[in-house]
């Protein structure tokens, strides 16, 4: 499928009939324009390429939550500073376009940065949690599990810069448990919190008639899940991977970065 071809097919898809109730998914390839490095992708700064993702679970924060603090604080501080690109726009000028239709919308991110929410989206989950808040290790802690978290603004990591360690690991300010990042780990399960909302991302998967991926590998559970529950339904499913990569025979490919496809696709909309 030419690309041509493939702009038309995914536009004539999001204006008509199918794009009623649509479900759109994005991983760590939307952020890459906005200098993010993505966890599997081939950039330079690309997470798994650098061999760190073993910090990325429980497992190294109970064995060393110092250093997984420092290294997730570390990623932070890149996030802090960047700024939504063309893409996360793009997104949310989608969804309004829908909200005047009287269309349904929901946008499921695998990132933890908060460039969608700079950019405006508002249907929005964020199932694997988010770098903006932390959250008590201590399961009932009203800033715990199942549902509390509380802002990382509020968390004062002055005596782990000064001194890093396990005993100078921020502490719940209610019950004085070690806190976390607000992250899925790669070692947890969705269900092991209540803002990773995945319930309402498979309820999505089932409802949509128009499921689109944006720059994921399709490497972590809910893209799988999603997929399955969206191509059972019979649902138009697509990809936008510059590679063109095809993750699976139904799924349709839409070769181009998605910073320059979608205000392409959405100002299609407006005319």
């Amino acid at each position: 499928m030419s690309e041509s071809t493939g702009f038309e097919e995914f536009v004539a898809a999001v204006r008509g009939p199918v794009g009623e109730a649509t479900l759109v998914v994005t991983g760590a390839g939307v952020s890459l324009a906005s200098g993010l490095p993505t966890f599997r992708g081939t950039d330079p700064g690309a997470v798994w390429a650098n061999d760190v993702v073993e910090k990325g679970t429980r497992a190294f924060f109970q064995r060393e939550p110092h250093e997984s603090w420092l290294w997730y604080l570390k990623r932070f501080e890149l996030a802090h500073d960047a700024r939504p690109n063309e893409a996360h726009l793009a997104l949310a000028d989608w969804e309004r376009w829908q909200e005047r239709q009287g269309r349904g919308f929901l946008l499921v991110t695998q990132n933890v940065d908060t460039l969608h929410e700079q950019a405006g989206s508002r249907a929005l989950v964020k199932v694997h949690g988010s770098l903006d808040r932390a959250r008590c290790t201590r399961r009932g802690c009203a800033n715990g599990p199942p549902r509390g978290t509380l802002p990382m603004a509020e968390v004062d990591f002055g005596p782990l810069h000064a001194d890093p360690s396990p005993e100078t690991v921020p502490r719940c300010p209610l019950c004085r448990s070690k806190l976390r990042p607000h992250v899925l780990w790669f070692d947890e399960y969705y269900s092991e919190h209540e803002g990773y909302q995945i319930e309402r991302v498979l309820e999505g998967a089932r409802r949509s008639s128009l499921v689109v991926f944006i720059g994921t590998s399709f490497s972590v559970g809910v893209t799988e899940r999603v997929t399955a529950l969206a191509l059972k339904r019979g649902a138009k499913v697509f990809s936008i991977d510059p590679a063109g990569t095809r993750p699976a025979p139904r799924i349709d490919v839409v070769a181009e970065r998605a910073e320059v496809l979608l205000p392409r696709v959405v100002g299609s909309l407006q005319t």
